[in-house]
Formats: structure tokens, sequence, C-alpha cells
């Protein structure tokens, strides 16, 4: 967050807009004391019922759609770091994240639909992920189960969380706000554990990115 705080101040300009939403159960309770941290200055809001990301179909965060002045989508459904991390030690080390990225967003915001990192209507299309009957129930569990929690019943917001997860196996979203109440956290044991999954089987965490760093583009401009 305060990384996106300074890219924010950065890019200083009066028509771009960052709009952030905490996908957190929490509400403000636990994403406002983090937006507070981070001193930052865009738009903020809490989603506790994950609305946001239920309607762009993300399944996990941080992601983002790019939005011109039109209000077209031209970009959408990536892992939107603003730098590299890194999470546990030897051979736990999972590395994330992107330093291109917001180098990327700062093209847009300088040249508009002439940036290279706008993507095609037909690309956009592509990569929005269709909404299947099971992952709709899910995210309906899913809100039943947060309003179960909120009037203190633990066992019936379980009950529908667990059912969310089993109809939506690929939401990280819901695997990761359920950690959230966990002693360990979002980014625990558990959270390294299910990435190193999904390295060693080859599944995606992200959509792959196509945009390249430029050591990548200095590569291919040499060959």
């Amino acid at each position: 967050m305060p990384v996106w705080q300074r890219i924010y101040e950065e890019i200083s300009d009066p028509n771009f807009v960052i709009l952030c939403a905490a996908e957190d159960t929490g509400g403000e309770a636990a994403a406002g004391p983090i937006f507070d941290a981070a001193n930052a200055t865009f738009i903020q809001v809490v989603d506790p019922d994950h609305i946001i990301s239920s309607a762009f179909n993300f399944v996990n965060v941080p992601s983002a759609a790019w939005v011109d002045e039109q209000g077209k989508i031209v970009r959408i459904d990536e892992g939107t770091y603003s730098k590299l991390h890194e999470l546990g030690e030897g051979d736990t080390k999972i590395s994330f994240g992107t330093d291109v990225y917001s180098e990327a967003l700062k093209d847009w915001v300088a040249k508009g639909s002439d940036s290279a990192y706008v993507q095609s209507a037909q690309t956009v299309t592509g990569n929005i992920r269709q909404h299947s009957s099971q992952q709709l129930k899910a995210d309906a569990a899913f809100r039943l189960g947060n309003l179960f929690r909120a009037h203190g019943h633990v066992d019936k917001a379980e009950h529908y969380w667990e059912m969310a997860r089993s109809l939506n196996p690929d939401s990280v979203n819901f695997i990761r706000q359920n950690l959230t109440l966990s002693e360990e956290g979002s980014a625990g044991e558990t959270f390294r554990n299910l990435m190193g999954d999904y390295v060693k089987s080859g599944k995606d965490y992200y959509r792959p990115m196509d945009i390249q760093s430029p050591l990548q583009q200095d590569d291919e401009d040499t060959a």
C-alpha cells in the first residue's frame, strides 16, 4: 500500500484515479488501519462481501482493471503488484510479484490509448473470466456465510464458507479470507504452501502477464 501511494504521488495527474478496494469481511476494523498506516490519498473502499472481485471474477488479490475516460476496460485480471516480493526462507522461499507493472501503468497514464500496454477489446474480452453457475452459487454462499458471522453464528458461517470453497475451489480469495481469521494470517505457512502447490502443479496463480521487463526487451532488441 505505501508503494502504491508513492507511485500515485509520482504520477500526480488529476485525470488519473486509483480506486483501491479492500476485500475483507473484517470491514473497516480490519482494513482501515492498513489504509491509515499507508497515509493513502487515493480513493479507498472496504468491500466485506467481495462484491468487486466477484463482479470481475478475480480469483486472487491484488488484481485490477484499467478503465479509461470513456469507462472502457483496457486491461484486466493479472497480478498487480507494485514490486517484487519474497516470502519464507531457504527451500520454502517463494518469489512473486513484478517490477514492471507500475512502469506500464505510468506509460498508460502518460500516453492513453497510444500506450503499448493497452489491450485490444478482443484480448480484454478473452481475459475476462466467465462466471459459471457454480461460481455464482459460491458467491451467494460466501455472502450468506458473512451474514451469519456478522450475527454471531460461527458454525453456520463456516458451513457456508466451506460450501463456497467447494463450489469454487479456484478462488484464492475465499481461501485467504478464511486465513485472515486464523492465527497465522493470510500470508502465513498455509498460504505459502498453497502458492508452492500452484507452482509445482503448473497451475497459474495469476494469468501470465504480457508485460516484459526492461532486460527482456533489451535481449529481444539485440537478438
